[in-house]
């Protein structure tokens, strides 16, 4: 029998930027610290992030695959193939080009799904309904006026005024890598922000990033 409070009740996107050839994984969960299990992300390489029964091997793991090009749907089918665990997990990659793809368990809890668009996937479990993840969708493809940043976060706002996850809120995190853009252009780490516990999550990680913003600028 699964332990509810192992479940990683969650909903996130994981997304590249053409524009400015940075990837990015932005999620909001009824969990402690989701921001230390659930993304993974590798400059010019691609994203991963793993939830709802969460397997962290996924993160490394799919970050190998993609390093030698393979593509999104590859990594996950790779991933899940050998995991007898797989319909408990959620998984969603995004590949060195963009390409998306996701996988979401049988047995994850309901509302529990994802979407596929261009260059990036939106999944969620435990949700209010399929309605969080649709909204969220729209958020991605409608808010290109936003830095890439600005516009993850925007996403989780738009699965939460949705409905969310249906155990609340707790945590968020935002990581978004670019090839030298992190501080001083020493690592690619460009954005690393995480809330571990709060109860208004999404807005604090906001502040953060606005805090972010005004200390290192774009860097």
């Amino acid at each position: 029998m699964v332990n509810r409070r192992s479940i990683v009740a969650t909903f996130l996107i994981a997304a590249y930027d053409a524009a400015t050839k940075s990837w990015g994984v932005a999620v909001q969960s009824r969990f402690l610290a989701a921001g230390s299990v659930v993304p993974w992300a590798r400059a010019g390489i691609g994203a991963v992030a793993t939830q709802a029964l969460a397997n962290p091997r996924y993160g490394p793991l799919g970050l190998a695959m993609l390093e030698q090009e393979i593509p999104a749907d590859e990594v996950v089918s790779g991933l899940i193939g050998g995991d007898g665990g797989r319909e408990l997990r959620q998984v969603g990659v995004v590949d060195r080009t963009g390409r998306a793809a996701a996988f979401t368990g049988n047995e994850c809890l309901p509302w529990a799904g994802h979407i596929i668009g261009d260059g990036f996937c939106c999944q969620g479990n435990i949700l209010a309904g399929e309605a969080v993840v649709g909204a969220m969708a729209r958020a991605i493809e409608h808010r290109s006026d936003l830095p890439f940043a600005e516009r993850l976060i925007a996403v989780l706002g738009a699965g939460q005024a949705a409905g969310g996850d249906c155990r609340g809120q707790q945590s968020a995190a935002l990581l978004v890598v670019r090839a030298h853009g992190g501080i001083g252009g020493y690592s690619d780490r460009a954005i690393d922000l995480r809330v571990d516990d709060h109860s208004t999550p999404i807005a604090e990680l906001q502040r953060l990033l606005g805090l972010h913003r005004e200390t290192f600028g774009n860097s």
